[in-house]
């Protein structure tokens, strides 16, 4: 098929134009005819203008019948007619025609039965699908009723001559039509295509094969509609072959065009460039093609689908779609449904509805495909969505969603569109179980992420609803359902096949929802927010000068909404990390003064207010106490009754002046703002400060007790805080109780059950506040021994509350436990908090657990562990008695234990360090003894000294002596014990120091190898690049004309009479080179030696050989390739001519080439007869004869060499390759 543009052949510079194919629809419809009328002459006849018909053909038909016109003039102007678009008017001369002939010959009929069935069914491509409203069904001429007209006028011709060839297309048409107003099935499992549509394309498929049999091939409408019918049955690949075989047999066929066919197989077959060339080239030739312009404008529509809407990519592919493509479908033919659905969805993105809701109506009623008249319900049901006319959007979005199977099956979105319907009617449960049922049947790879965004987000909002009601509900399936859905969506931005653009309303809900459990996982969401934000604030706003990226994207922040800020601060506080915090705050404060500047339509005074007050809890953090009352002030000064603020400088007051002004500005507030609860719990908590010093033996007149019992009566019975600090209050009075007798343990048992009512009490108000938990689990402890049941608990608000003691209570049960490991880590984690490096309890703690591990494990090195935290406790607080009675006790524990250790396992130096302690221990225990307030009674102390005075000091210095004793008679033992291990050690670093040294040497020889194998190879790879640059040069010259490069070509010389013929397959090369070879012989064999030099890839010797192939009239590029020869030869080249001139007529013969036949060429074995084989050479098959010739030149190489016994004259390569060829020839 000639390639054409705008009508003109690519060979137009020629003079040569080809038009361009034309529509030969109609095309033998004459402008005139000549209808013979009865008169008084023989030849007199009426002329009709048929490109000038008349409205009412009922003049034309009364002539017709006077006349009694042949059936031919009743057809031509019925054709003239349709021709004109009048179909109405044809289908009228028809049937006049066809009852003026009623008693003629009924094969007469045939043609105009035939001719109007087409015409019903042209009028059927036209008709509305549905009556108009108002409309009665029984008087609406739908497409039904013309089908059903053509279908009795198919019958009626059928019956006067079934086999009539006409008939078959026409019955394969109707099928067709019959086929696309199917409903289609709402059966769940359903395929492709639904039974009913599929037995009436296969009777189309049927037709039309019958009709193409009939025409041996001919009928190129018989090939199309074969191909449409096997496009509506899905096999698309049969049909794109039967639509390229139409356009081959008839490349000039343009009404139908079958390019059309070939684009929309393309589409289904996903290769949618292809597609657009077909409708290009569809449109190149019919620029007026209404269905070529749509589909190009679907292409560069789905094409923009495929590009972020803010890029400028989308705005060029949308515009030409729209403006280039559908607009000029739409001035072609105003009623076309695939335009004007495509329109109506446009005008609806307008928010021009009036439009839409004609657009959508002509798509609905026009159209014979199902899909279209859904997407004109659809667009109707978005339009009403809009309007806010829910039920008549339901309605529609029902149709639309039927009209594509409905049910299983069905339209997707308008779905989704009855879900959102559900979610305005607050029907959410409606809504969670269609969107559910959208997410479920959607396949894996294709999953429809905008029903898993509102879903998700309507469990995000059940979720957020309960937090904030008044009776809390255990919400945390929904809460993973919302996370699950969420994160789906937030995965698949990262694939660009899906582009989907980040949405940062997901991030902010996923935020809300890790906030309590994960804060980690919500500041990410936040930072992302940040990042997404950042984004789109446009260069032009960039400040300049600024190069480092962190303060560039500081300067950027102010840009940023204020509340995202303010929540990235606070989620940087709670993660500790004040100075990221300090600077979102800033940020964030920054962001309202511009928005203030700006005069934007938004009241910053709270945000403003909100975020300062967390700068300055920020800079207390970090210990900026000056900047952070600063802050404080600055507040006040803007509200001087925002108590927070206040109490926050009377809090650093206190802090700093804990004597006068501290406890002056607390008394002030708390006298200020009596009934403010933040005001009562700072009070509460300095009472409890200064009541700590001076505790009376009744709790109830404790003035902290009193006070959060002053609370609850008259100002909040639930407040959280006054009914934990209760609970704190009645269990430490319990912890004071006595125990020794019955009354008394019941009397201490009900004031720790006093203290869990409060922590229960502020638990149910509050089952995530950590530390009435906590309390409950010290209760545990204290009072009934449950370490089971207890550390559960302390291992939960471990995470929540960032206080040391937690670990401390952790470490408590761990060592009662017995996990003294376990125990001395969480003790470790305690000291290892801020301002607890030094702090004596924990300290005396590990001491403590240290000496119970050593006790259990019978361990020296942990009562030398135990004592050092016990002396580091000391130093710390040498002041406390009960630290100095730790130590004595540690060190007298020390000694019972190593007087028990048999004399191997210890040494004398450890005896008498125990000895000292031991007299240390005796001292401090007389010094105790005699302090006011000793830990224990005094008589227990002394009986402890003189015990170790008198009995232990003699049991040690028995011990002592003993010890001594056994090393004395185990010195030389010992000594050559020691001197033994110690030669052993030096063995053994000797023995690896030389295997270190051996493996250097090792690892240097690998090196030095290496490099000589890379210098080897770069040697032999420029050989081998100046040998291709020879050759190239040899074969290859100058043309003369052009002056391009080109090959050389051989002229054949005819062959003397007494000229042996070679053979074909003769591959085998005269050994000698003696530089005078005959011509015949180079003409012999041009093939093989071309073959030689292109297969000759690797060679381990320094030889090479360039085989030149050059033309009898070409002797000066001969003798360049031969100087090139010359200049290219390596030494062992040399030696090789020196060899073969000494020892041409002893040496041995080896062949070059695998593979030759044993008949060779007469004059080539000649030379050899009276040479005998010094070696055995290698034998080789015929089927050798397309292997490599590297072999072969090898050997020629040996033989240059002396033979077998010549060494080479190169080293020798060690790759794996080459030893194998060696192999190989020995």
């Amino acid at each position: 098929m000639s390639a054409t543009r705008n009508g003109t052949a690519n060979s137009a510079t020629t003079g040569d134009m080809i038009p361009a194919p034309i529509s030969k629809r109609f095309s033998d419809i004459p402008s005139a005819i000549d209808i013979p009328v009865q008169g008084d002459q023989e030849d007199e006849a009426v002329e009709i203008d048929l490109e000038d018909l008349v409205d009412d053909p009922t003049e034309l038909c009364t002539l017709f019948e006077n006349e009694r016109a042949a059936r031919t003039y009743w057809m031509t102007v019925s054709l003239a007619y349709a021709k004109q678009k009048k179909i109405d008017h044809a289908i009228e001369m028809l049937n006049r025609g066809g009852n003026a002939m009623q008693d003629n010959n009924p094969k007469e009929k045939l043609s105009i039965i035939s001719c109007l069935c087409w015409m019903y069914l042209w009028k059927s491509r036209e008709a509305p699908r549905v009556p108009p409203e108002g409309g009665l069904l029984s008087e609406a001429k739908t497409k039904d009723y013309y089908l059903q007209l053509a279908t009795s006028s198919l019958n009626e011709a059928s019956r006067i001559n079934p086999a009539f060839p006409p008939l078959f297309l026409a019955r394969g048409v109707l099928q067709l039509l019959k086929a696309s107003l199917q409903a289609p099935s709402k059966a769940p499992g359903a395929g492709h295509v639904d039974q009913d549509k599929a037995d009436l394309l296969k009777s189309a498929l049927k037709a039309f094969d019958q009709a193409s049999k009939v025409s041996q091939g001919k009928n190129m409408l018989a090939l199309l509609g074969r191909a449409r019918a096997l496009f509506g049955l899905g096999n698309y690949k049969e049909s794109l072959e039967a639509y390229q075989s139409v356009l081959r047999k008839m490349p000039d066929l343009v009404d139908p065009d079958p390019r059309i066919g070939i684009g929309c197989c393309f589409w289904q077959l996903r290769h949618k460039d292809d597609a657009k060339q077909a409708w290009e080239r569809a449109l190149e030739i019919n620029p007026e093609s209404k269905t070529a312009n749509i589909l190009l404008g679907l292409y560069y529509l789905d094409a923009s689908s495929r590009v972020p809407t803010n890029s400028p990519d989308f705005i060029r592919l949308y515009k030409k779609a729209m403006n280039e493509y559908t607009q000029k479908s739409f001035k072609i033919d105003k009623n076309q449904p695939l335009t004007c659905a495509t329109f109506a969805s446009y005008f609806l993105s307008k928010k021009n509805l009036a439009y839409v809701d004609t657009l959508a109506n002509k798509a609905i009623q026009f159209t014979d495909v199902n899909a279209i008249a859904s997407d004109g319900w659809y667009l109707l049901a978005r339009k009403e969505h809009f309007n806010g006319n829910y039920e008549l959007a339901a309605d529609y979005y029902r149709r639309a969603d039927e009209a594509r199977g409905g049910l299983e099956r069905g339209y997707l979105p308008a779905k989704f569109g009855v879900a959102q319907l559900s979610v305005l009617n607050n029907d959410l449960g409606e809504a969670k179980l269609r969107l559910e049922k959208i997410i479920q049947s959607a396949n894996k790879n294709e999953r429809n992420y905008e029903a898993m965004i509102l879903l998700g987000t309507l469990y995000a909002e059940e979720v957020f609803a309960n937090q904030y009601a008044a009776s809390k509900e255990d919400k945390s399936a929904e809460m993973r359902k919302a996370i699950d859905y969420l994160e789906h969506v937030r995965t698949a931005w990262k694939d660009p096949k899906k582009n989907l653009s980040p949405d940062s309303a997901i991030l902010l809900n996923l935020a809300r929802l890790y906030e309590a459990d994960h804060p980690d996982k919500a500041l990410e969401c936040l930072l992302q927010v940040e990042q997404l934000e950042l984004d789109q604030i446009p260069v032009s706003e960039h400040p300049s000068g600024i190069e480092d990226e962190s303060a560039l994207r500081n300067a950027l922040r102010k840009n940023l909404p204020p509340q995202l800020l303010n929540n990235i601060g606070c989620f940087y506080s709670q993660a500790e990390k004040h100075d990221l915090a300090s600077q979102m705050f800033e940020a964030a404060l920054s962001s309202c003064m511009r928005i203030g500047e700006k005069g934007e339509d938004m009241d910053t005074d709270a945000l403003v207010t909100t975020i300062s007050f967390n700068l300055g809890r920020s800079y207390e953090s970090q210990g900026l106490t000056d900047q952070a009352v600063e802050v404080y002030e600055k507040l006040l000064a803007r509200h001087d009754d925002y108590i927070d603020a206040k109490a926050r400088l009377a809090y650093i007051k206190l802090r700093k002046s804990p004597n006068k002004e501290g406890p002056d500005a607390v008394a002030q507030l708390q006298q200020e703002n009596s009934s403010d609860l933040e005001v009562r719990a700072l009070y509460g908590w300095y009472l409890g400060r200064v009541s700590s010093r001076k505790k009376s033996g009744n709790v109830n007149e404790d003035p902290e007790l009193r006070h959060y019992k002053h609370t609850l009566q008259y100002h909040d019975k639930h407040d959280r805080y006054a009914l934990v600090g209760m609970g704190n209050l009645y269990m430490m009075a319990a912890r004071e109780m006595r125990r020794e007798t019955d009354q008394e343990k019941q009397k201490r048992s009900a004031g720790y059950t006093r203290a869990v009512e409060f922590f229960d009490k502020a638990l149910q108000l509050d089952p995530k506040n950590a530390y009435a938990a906590h309390g409950i689990a010290i209760a545990l402890v204290e009072d009934k021994k449950d370490y089971k049941s207890a550390l559960p608990i302390f291992l939960k608000v471990r995470e929540t509350i960032k206080d040391p003691n937690v670990y401390v209570n952790i470490g408590h049960i761990y060592a009662e436990l017995r996990q003294f490991s376990k125990a001395i880590e969480s003790y470790d984690i305690a000291l290892s908090k801020e301002g607890k490096a030094n702090d004596p309890g924990i300290l005396a703690c590990l001491g403590r657990t240290w000496l119970n591990k050593g006790r259990h494990e019978r361990n020296l090195d942990a009562y030398k562990t135990a004592l050092d935290y016990a002396k580091k406790a000391l130093e710390v607080s040498p002041d406390q008695v009960h630290f100095k009675f730790n130590v004595a006790f540690v060190q007298i524990q020390q000694v019972q234990h190593i007087m028990n250790v048999p004399e191997t396992q210890r040494t004398l130096a450890q005896l008498e360090e125990a000895s000292e302690g031991l007299e240390a221990a005796i001292v401090a225990l007389d010094e105790i003894a005699t302090h006011p307030q000793p830990p224990y009674p005094k008589a227990d102390l002394e009986q402890r000294a003189n015990m170790a005075r008198n009995t232990q000091r003699k049991q040690l210095g028995r011990q002592i002596e003993k010890q001594k004793e056994y090393e004395e008679k185990n010195k030389e033992k010992l000594a050559a014990a020691l001197e033994q291990r110690q030669a052993e050690l030096k063995r053994r670093e000797e023995e690896r120091q030389k295997a270190l040294e051996q493996e250097r040497e090792r690892q240097e020889k690998i090196r030095k190898e290496r490099e000589e194998i890379l210098a080897r190879d770069r040697e032999i790879a420029e050989q081998r690049a100046e040998e291709e640059k020879a050759r190239q040069v040899a074969e290859y010259t100058t043309d003369s004309e052009t002056g391009e490069k080109v090959k050389r070509k051989r002229k054949t010389r005819a062959k003397s009479s007494g000229e042996a013929k070679p053979k074909s397959r003769s591959r085998k090369k005269k050994a000698d080179t003696d530089g005078d070879e005959d011509e015949s012989e180079e003409e012999r064999q041009p093939k093989k030696k071309r073959k030689l030099a292109s297969k000759k890839e690797s060679t381990k010797y320094k030889s090479a050989e360039i085989v030149v192939d050059s033309s009898d009239d070409d002797d000066d590029a001969l003798e360049r390739a031969e100087r090139a020869i010359e200049n290219h030869r390596s030494p062992a080249s040399d030696a090789e001519d020196a060899s073969r001139a000494d020892n041409n007529e002893s040496r041995m013969d080896v062949d070059n080439v695998g593979g030759q036949d044993e008949d060779e060429d007469e004059e080539v074995t000649t030379t050899r007869a009276t040479t005998k084989r010094g070696r055995r050479g290698r034998v080789l098959d015929d089927s050798d004869e397309d292997e490599d010739e590297g072999e072969g030149g090898g050997a020629e190489n040996a033989e240059a060499n002396g033979g077998s016994d010549a060494e080479p004259t190169a080293a020798a390569d060690t790759s794996m390759a080459d030893a194998a060829d060696e192999d190989e020839e020995d």
